[in-house]
């Protein structure tokens, strides 16, 4: 799109940024602080910059707490810290803006008590299009204001003590001009009726995995299910890439895989609770003594079948080009597992053959394709 402007081409680059707001939000997200360190850098970007924004003021650590923050552009930020609706303290939204000044001025002293008056002017002078959008400081004892020299040079005088009155007696009127308190949102969040946690999977069968989880030999039921099921991953057969997985899975632990075989009822999928890990270039097996893999009761399928690790040493196995692997073929997702029978079943890591024996083929392997993909990370409720 930014070459696309380059070249004059602002028809072209008006329709990219559309596709990609209207059908590639979920690699929006996946690569979004990249995306907002680029998108910033041609002002006709703005349902882009809008989209992010709109995500930004809703979780403003995407952003401030970015390891990339003091690379964003000053414009940027601006358009983040003018919204009435930044969900954040200000207190702490200035404490990241004077840092960011500090940052763009390598040659200032460590400490802000060894600094003259010309390294004030100089952040003064970083910090001049920000200053404006200063609003009101709802301090209260639990806040804390770091680098509190800066802030006294770099503000107006009049402002400042404005600012320090209020943190002593803060029904004191103000003198100087400050924007209002930002307003504060109470997220009201969807309930369990109207937006199912899963697309795959209900929540008997989540409480079925859970007392797989933990060896019981009855089944829990819904209400005393002991785990909270948190997606990670979630997609349609067309939407997945073995660069999403590890983008979002890589390390995490106490992973439960659920995979909509296409064409059938069939729920396959496995638990694997010391997790993957992406060593680029390298393939290679976990030992795990408590991971499992499961077929579900779903419609005509009247069982649900329980296959426990065998052979801990070949438990997971772990390859940068793929998704999610058991065994050594016992449940294995490959990186084309959204083309038709690339996945497969193959019993040997575990203890049972997890789908119906009539479908295994004459090399002994059962082949399927993915209609949808689920990756949860559980762990206890409070």
């Amino acid at each position: 799109m930014l070459i696309a402007y380059e070249l004059l081409f602002d028809e072209l680059a008006k329709y990219l940024e559309t596709h990609l707001i209207e059908t590639e939000a979920h690699w929006l997200r996946l690569n979004f602080t990249r995306i907002y360190q680029k998108i910033f850098q041609n002002a006709k970007l703005q349902e882009l910059q809008k989209w992010c924004n709109d995500i930004v003021v809703k979780y403003p650590d995407k952003v401030f707490e970015s390891e990339d923050f003091s690379l964003l552009q000053e414009n940027a930020l601006v358009s983040i810290i003018c919204r009435d609706d930044l969900q954040m303290k200000e207190v702490k939204i200035w404490n990241h803006i004077i840092k960011w000044g500090i940052d763009q001025n390598p040659g200032l002293p460590t400490n802000s008590e060894n600094w003259s008056n010309e390294n004030f002017l100089a952040l003064k002078a970083t910090l001049r299009n920000w200053l404006p959008h200063i609003r009101y400081f709802q301090i209260s004892g639990d806040d804390i204001i770091d680098n509190v020299q800066p802030y006294h040079q770099v503000l107006e005088k009049n402002l400042w003590k404005d600012i320090t009155n209020k943190l002593i007696s803060p029904n004191r009127q103000v003198s100087s001009i400050i924007l209002p308190p930002r307003m504060i949102l109470t997220p009201k969040l969807p309930s369990r009726n109207t937006e199912p946690f899963s697309t795959v999977i209900n929540e008997a069968h989540a409480s079925e995995i859970a007392s797989w989880v933990n060896k019981k030999e009855n089944i829990y039921s819904v209400m005393d299910n002991p785990y909270e099921f948190k997606l990670l991953l979630r997609g349609t057969r067309d939407g997945f890439t073995a660069d999403s997985f590890w983008k979002l899975c890589n390390k995490q632990k106490h992973l439960v895989v659920v995979i909509k075989v296409k064409g059938t009822d069939e729920i396959l999928g496995g638990y694997n609770p010391i997790g993957w890990d992406n060593l680029t270039g390298k393939a290679f097996y976990k030992n795990c003594n408590d991971s499992f893999i499961y077929s579900l009761k779903n419609g005509i399928i009247q069982n649900s079948i329980l296959s426990r690790v065998k052979k801990p040493e070949y438990a997971i196995r772990c390859m940068h080009n793929n998704g999610p692997l058991f065994g050594y073929g016992d449940l294995n997702m490959s990186h084309n597992y959204n083309q038709d029978r690339k996945c497969i079943c193959y019993p040997y890591s575990y203890e049972k053959q997890i789908r119906n024996v009539s479908i295994i083929e004459s090399d002994g392997i059962s082949y399927f394709s993915v209609e949808e993909y689920e990756i949860f990370q559980i762990s206890k409720k409070p």
